[in-house]
């Protein structure tokens, strides 16, 4: 009989101390695989951050396991790539399995239907069972899931989220919501003023350490030409780091969340948001630490509800919806165009080189920390990409390059379906699309950039006002019978009014979309 019985296969996003796959795990009997590798680095053009945050967490998860007693396998990418033993999780894979001869792979539910599918197609070549077991990060299982969504005609994130509060007790009043509403999205729109932030609090850095910075060195070598910036690297890495990370935000910037989450600012990196969403996707953090401890702040009186319960609804709402979502419509997802967009990324977002001061300032923020919070994401960044006409999987390849929280899972729905509006309703029931009358409303920016928000059309038309008419025009008859479109399908009507007006705006964003196409400056 084998000396190995389970190779427990344990993914870079799964760094969770009581991960489903250690259970019964046996010293005398089971080994723990952990790989890095070149596929993963390469499949899209990953931020230099982004492989020093994946690799450096893996490497210290590796010395945790190793230190409570687990044997790990464990395959490190070297700075000299002839040394690689394999490009890809199968490739590495197949060579423990052949050296150690195992009854059966062990793994915990992974994040990416590709991944999964690669390692069950690597099991059965190799002619061994391959056990999935639950994972318990999630506080929605993937059964519950769908037994949920089976109940109903359409998927709204307000009604899961309900459900869910109810069903975890959380800021519930008996069967009522805390304060009477369940939602403060309302009152959690605030913007900084004329006057800007202010002093912000400070967020807590972590310098890295000799395994990070060997780790860095690492990317450096290997992956010189990859985007973004390697410096400053000052995420945390492991466990007792994320656990620090989550007490600071919950001690200095979740007493003001919820009425700055929307907020934006020149120059503005953080704010008052938690920077946490990288450190729980790695599973270094549990989401129940997350919500419980907001709670306790609220409980305590430390921070107001209407922050408290923003922050409960994007963990245990957005977040448990969209991995649910993701699980239930794979992978035909991924292949849905809904608005039959074919644009390429703008150059802007690999480079951040652009006149349009909104999309600088947030690609700063991308470039130096594979960060920006869910407005930048959404009402900046994905807001140009979807009036631009951005092809809407190459729009969620870009964004697993370049943030440093992408995994699959929570990226291919935010992206495709929220932001880009491709699943044709799925996730959002409106596409969220808007003039640059909204980034001047919420922002400084417009005052600080060549273009004018009001103009459509001319020299100094902001780029996103014109595309924006442009992208109500061609796609109008597919909103039209949208009701949460009416508003905005009257005021094109309206415009359409005016030929001239419609002729000089067609021509202008025939324009800038052959620019988009060659990859030209914006």
């Amino acid at each position: 009989m084998s000396r190995i019985r389970n190779l427990v296969i344990v993914l870079g996003d799964q760094l969770d101390r009581g991960l489903s796959a250690l259970d019964d795990y046996d010293a005398d009997r089971d080994v723990v695989w952990m790989a890095e590798n070149r596929t993963e680095a390469t499949h899209v053009w990953c931020h230099k951050q982004r492989l020093v945050l994946f690799f450096a967490a893996m490497r210290h998860h590796r010395e945790d396991l190793r230190g409570r007693g687990y044997e790990v396998w464990y395959h490190e990418l070297e700075a000299d790539a002839r040394r690689d033993s394999g490009t890809d999780f199968a490739a590495i894979l197949s060579v423990a399995i052949n050296e150690l001869a195992p009854q059966r792979l062990v793994m915990t539910e992974c994040g990416d239907y590709r991944v999964r599918t690669l390692l069950a197609d690597c099991a059965e070549s190799h002619g061994l069972a391959l056990q999935v077991r639950p994972d318990r990060h999630f506080y929605c299982s993937l059964d519950a899931f769908d037994e949920w969504a089976s109940a109903r005609n359409s998927l709204v994130l307000e009604h899961f989220y309900r459900w869910m509060r109810r069903a975890e007790d959380v800021l519930m009043d008996g069967d009522e919501p805390e304060g009477g509403q369940w939602n403060y999205d309302k009152d959690n729109r605030e913007t900084f003023g004329r006057d800007g932030p202010g002093d912000l609090p400070h967020v807590r850095r972590f310098r890295p350490d000799e395994i990070t910075r060997d780790v860095m060195a690492m990317v450096e070598d290997r992956f010189g030409d990859h985007p973004g910036h390697i410096e400053p690297f000052d995420l945390p890495v492991t466990h007792d780091e994320a656990r620090t990370a989550l007490r600071d935000f919950i001690d200095h910037r979740l007493p003001r969340f919820g009425d700055y989450q929307d907020a934006l600012w020149t120059d503005l990196h953080f704010a008052y948001h938690s920077r946490l969403s990288a450190a729980l996707n790695l599973h270094l953090l549990d989401p129940r630490d997350c919500v419980d401890a907001a709670v306790a702040a609220y409980k305590n009186g430390h921070a107001p509800l209407n922050s408290v319960e923003g922050y409960v609804r994007q963990v245990l709402g957005w977040r448990e919806f969209v991995r649910g979502l993701y699980w239930r419509e794979m992978p035909g997802y991924a292949r849905r165009n809904a608005l039959r967009a074919q644009l390429p990324v703008p150059s802007a977002f690999w480079d951040g080189q652009t006149d349009m001061a909104c999309i600088r300032d947030a690609m700063v923020n991308v470039l130096d920390h594979g960060y920006a919070h869910h407005i930048q994401r959404l009402m900046v960044l994905g807001l140009f990409a979807l009036v631009a006409g951005v092809h809407p999987y190459r729009f969620h390849e870009w964004h697993m390059a370049m943030y440093l929280d992408a995994i699959d899972w929570v990226s291919l729905p935010n992206t495709l379906g929220m932001s880009q509006f491709g699943d044709g309703g799925i996730v959002g029931t409106k596409p969220y699309c808007a003039s640059g009358n909204y980034i001047n409303k919420m922002s400084n920016y417009c005052k600080n950039c060549r273009f004018n928000y009001k103009h459509a059309t001319g020299d100094r038309a902001c780029p996103i006002t014109t595309l924006y008419w442009d992208f109500l025009d061609r796609n109008l008859e597919a909103f039209r019978d949208n009701r949460r479109m009416v508003f905005q399908v009257k005021n094109l009507e309206k415009k359409r009014e005016d030929a001239d007006f419609m002729t000089a705006l067609r021509d202008q964003a025939r324009e800038l979309k052959h620019r988009i196409e060659a990859q030209d400056y914006l």
